[in-house]
């Protein structure tokens, strides 16, 4: 995030460390690409009263929850959308913590869950998978399927892919709906039908 602290300030200059790519996180296209290990690259954006210039690194993988409400609490049973951000080489990688956003039962019965998010896209072929582990008061079946449903994940959101796979199949072998943008190298997976809380795969085919 840069910061605008002047007034009637309409450009800002960014510096990236060329370590790793960087993405605005409104028009999620790539701003700066991996360069030298120790350089930085110096950038002038716009940053008028409409535009907050915030990055996401490279390599990164940030799920949110986008329905506008009132409070936090109603958002508890809305569904994820995960912005991933691949690196040079193709991977990205993240976390999403999980309580029932209310009680201390994570610390007092240990209700919680923690799912680990991984993508790895090469040329012929690619894998997103998502590793749940759980606490203990989650590790009975019948809790955490009652679960299941309320952590769903509606949206992938995938930036800097360098080309359309051809099919997307999830662990079932179940083909996903995708959309792709040549122009922005932008890949949205639609309704890929998985929960943060479980355990699944998918694979890009190209």
């Amino acid at each position: 995030v840069k910061p605008v602290t002047g007034a009637s300030v309409t450009q800002s200059t960014v510096l990236f460390p060329t370590a790793d790519s960087w993405y605005d996180v409104d028009t999620m296209n790539r701003v700066a690409a991996e360069g030298q290990k120790d350089g930085v690259l110096s950038i002038s954006v716009d940053s008028d009263i409409d535009k907050i210039p915030v990055y996401q690194r490279g390599g990164s993988i940030i799920p949110r929850k986008l329905r506008l409400r009132r409070s936090a609490r109603l958002m508890k049973s809305d569904p994820y959308t995960l912005y991933v951000a691949l690196d040079g080489s193709g991977k990205a990688q993240g976390s999403l913590y999980m309580d029932d956003e209310e009680t201390f039962a994570h610390e007092k019965s240990e209700e919680y869950g923690l799912a680990r998010f991984s993508v790895n896209v090469q040329n012929n072929s690619g894998t997103m998978m998502n590793e749940v582990d759980v606490g203990a008061a989650w590790k009975d079946d019948s809790t955490r399927q009652a679960l299941v449903g309320g952590r769903t994940i509606e949206r992938i959101i995938i930036m800097g892919m360098s080309h359309s796979p051809k099919e997307i199949k999830a662990s079932g072998s179940d083909s996903v709906q995708f959309e792709f943008d040549a122009a922005t190298k932008i890949l949205i997976v639609k309704r890929p039908g998985v929960s943060a809380l479980e355990n699944w795969s998918l694979g890009f085919e190209f």
